[in-house]
């Protein structure tokens, strides 16, 4: 249906069209003109699937019991981050389970923002295994692969960004993808996938991601300077990349305005506690592991949120951002040994029930 109206544009140059979404421009001759609402408040949710098959029921703030994404929606959240792994062990995070909250999603009036991490599993700076099924190809064999399956994810899903790898600072798909020690291999890869997209999704914004704000960042979007894409993603916690949210700005500003992109925080999260709800060890559980103008609280969180919806906004060249790992609670229980080392920075309490934070994302 899209090519056809593609089409009937060509043929037809008077022709308007316009989307039928609600953060889309509307017609006159249908009402009052909408301005599209372009600036990013994302929030990560891949693990919801997982948690609600467990039977975890998601509340909002006034305790009700409700769909997750309703929640977010109606706190302002206009785009959905989800990841997707070529063949996961457990099939969570899988094609099949990718697809159906894709379209949970799209029924919910917000965008998709789908990271691709070309693995079976996480990929981040400390690993970028190439996905199983594609072990011992050449280079030219993995870029077919890579362009392949790259054409069926827009097939089946069809995002409205389309994020190439996760926090590939070094690359992905090792040892052939890894910037530092195959650069061309590595461009190959991304250059075919970048054109893929282009031919089969013209609409669809590229990203291309890179975990911190250190100088090596520089370094990384100078390799990729002749790439085809959009979007610059950063991802900022104080934890790993320093306690100065000014510094976050500035690398902002530096790379957008080198390389003539717009920037997004594509990744953070603080906590509304140092408290914990299962035995699984967190990520952030000390005082020194905090910014000082932010206390690990409920209306810390929220603050905290807020300066970095400031910082992207203040940049010059940012246009939004993504809260990660707000649906990973201690979904199996506070006995759990295998719970979430994130449920002190979700964006719903212990006790299950939406928190202040939600606020940070209203238009």
């Amino acid at each position: 249906m899209k090519k056809f109206w593609v089409l009937l544009f060509g043929s037809l140059l008077s022709l308007t069209i316009s989307c039928g979404s609600d953060d889309s421009k509307g017609n006159s001759d249908d009402g009052p003109i909408v301005e599209e609402d372009a600036f990013v408040r994302g929030v990560d949710m891949s693990f919801l699937p997982e948690i609600e098959a467990a039977g975890y029921a998601y509340k909002n703030a006034a305790g009700q019991t409700e769909d997750a994404l309703a929640t977010l929606k109606a706190a302002g959240v206009n785009t959905i981050r989800i990841r997707l792994w070529k063949n996961p062990a457990n099939g969570h995070s899988g094609m099949a389970e990718v697809k159906a909250l894709a379209q949970r999603v799209k029924a919910a009036g917000m965008k998709v923002w789908l990271t691709v991490h070309y693995s079976d599993t996480w990929a981040d700076p400390g690993q970028q295994a190439t996905p199983a099924e594609w072990t011992g190809l050449n280079l030219q064999q993995l870029t077919d692969q890579a362009m392949l399956y790259t054409a069926n994810i827009l097939a089946e899903i069809n995002p409205d960004i389309f994020q190439i790898g996760n926090e590939t600072n070094t690359g992905f798909m090792y040892p052939l993808g890894n910037v530092s020690t195959n650069e061309a291999g590595f461009l190959q890869l991304v250059n075919g996938i970048s054109a893929t997209i282009r031919q089969n999704a013209p609409d669809t914004k590229i990203m291309i991601h890179y975990a911190g704000i250190a100088d090596s960042a520089d370094w990384f979007f100078n390799k990729v300077a002749d790439v085809d894409y959009d979007y610059i993603g950063l991802s900022y916690y104080p934890i790993w990349h320093g306690k100065n949210t000014g510094s976050l700005q500035i690398k902002m500003q530096q790379l957008g305005t080198a390389h003539n992109k717009k920037v997004l925080v594509a990744e953070t999260a603080y906590p509304f506690t140092l408290g914990w709800n299962d035995w699984t060890n967190n990520v952030v559980g000390q005082n020194d592991q905090l910014i000082p103008a932010y206390a690990a609280s409920a209306d810390g969180q929220k603050a905290f949120i807020n300066a970095i919806r400031s910082v992207v906004k203040n940049s010059g060249t940012g246009i939004g951002f993504c809260y990660w790992g707000a649906e990973w609670t201690a979904f199996r229980g506070p006995e759990a040994s295998n719970g979430s080392t994130w449920e002190n920075q979700a964006l719903w309490g212990f006790d299950g029930k939406a928190l202040p934070a939600m606020e940070a994302f209203n238009k």
